[in-house]
């Protein structure tokens, strides 16, 4: 942790610090993901294209001043035919009921459609004080931000309203600023270069997710997840990583490794990139599929990703 505050310290933390818990909720693939990663100005969850690309509560932390600002990233919210679909948006809920402050996005260019409509709903059950936050306003219309913002202020009763574009940081400073000075005073939660409390095999293996999500698009069966089976420090600082992308069926395991197993050999050599260059070291990383039926069905399987098991 931080040491404490000492009158006269060069550099020394200010006197009155402020942390807390901003939880980031919305449909499927409205910018959660992305931002966080430009509140907190480093890459710190993954992002893609495909929906529901986070799973459980990946945090990331911001410093604005001396407040510290932990970013809950959650999964999108809709309406969940399956079983993970359903451990995904009860975690979502419990991210929101558990924070200090709660952003709502809206994805400016799809507007209110249902399941914004129906996320919106039911925020009256949130308790904490809430934000609006329209993403995406660089490619819509100033007349058509202005109403989308009011319409959804009637259904939401939000406490202030911000126009960002995540991808560019457009308007995310503003955002930080309002954040940092709605915190609840109290001392740092982490220590001030912290940007993440999530460990680094868990990130490792969501970073190998995100290059499976990139590469396969639609073909990427959804039920997939990829699992740590060794870390080992070697010498000179290197770490050879070994991976193990799961599957429910062989048809999906050829479908990862590709033909003559080139797309595992491109995934792999993408994700060694980025982890190399995030870990700041040489990083040996080997990937295999196997197939387990059912995983989606294995209550352990949800325990390791943070995620409650629904029993029905």
């Amino acid at each position: 942790m931080p040491k404490a505050n000492t009158d006269g310290e060069a550099g020394a933390r200010p006197q009155e610090t402020c942390a807390g818990f901003v939880a980031l909720i919305g449909a499927p693939n409205v910018g959660k993901s992305t931002l966080v990663n430009a509140l907190v100005g480093a890459k710190v969850t993954i992002v893609s294209p495909k929906v529901q690309t986070t799973r459980s509560l990946v945090r990331g932390i911001a410093m604005e001043g001396g407040s510290q600002i932990v970013l809950v990233d959650t999964p999108g919210i809709f309406a969940p035919k399956r079983r993970l679909d359903r451990a995904m948006v009860t975690k979502a809920w419990s991210g929101a009921h558990d924070a200090d402050l709660v952003c709502v996005l809206i994805d400016a260019k799809r507007g209110l459609d249902d399941e914004t409509e129906a996320l919106l709903g039911k925020l009256a059950d949130v308790a904490q004080p809430k934000v609006l936050v329209i993403n995406k306003v660089d490619i819509v219309d100033k007349p058509k931000l202005l109403a989308l913002a009011e319409q959804a202020n009637k259904i939401g009763k939000f406490d202030a309203t911000f126009m960002v574009a995540a991808l560019s940081s457009y308007g995310v400073p503003d955002l930080r600023a309002y954040l940092a000075a709605h915190v609840p005073r109290g001392p740092w939660l982490y220590p001030e270069d912290q940007i993440s409390d999530a460990p680094a095999q868990s990130l490792s293996t969501e970073i190998t997710r995100e290059k499976l999500f990139h590469k396969l698009h639609q073909e990427l069966p959804y039920q997939l997840t990829v699992e740590v089976e060794q870390w080992k420090e070697l010498r000179g600082g290197a770490l050879r990583i070994e991976q193990t992308i799961y599957v429910e069926r062989e048809s999906q395991r050829k479908i990862v490794l590709g033909e003559g197993g080139q797309m595992i050999k491109y995934i792999g050599a993408a994700a060694r990139k980025e982890l190399s260059e995030l870990l700041e070291r040489d990083v040996h990383l080997f990937l295999f599929v196997k197939v387990r039926e059912g995983w989606g069905d294995d209550p352990e399987r949800y325990r390791e990703m943070g995620l409650e098991f629904p029993k029905e």
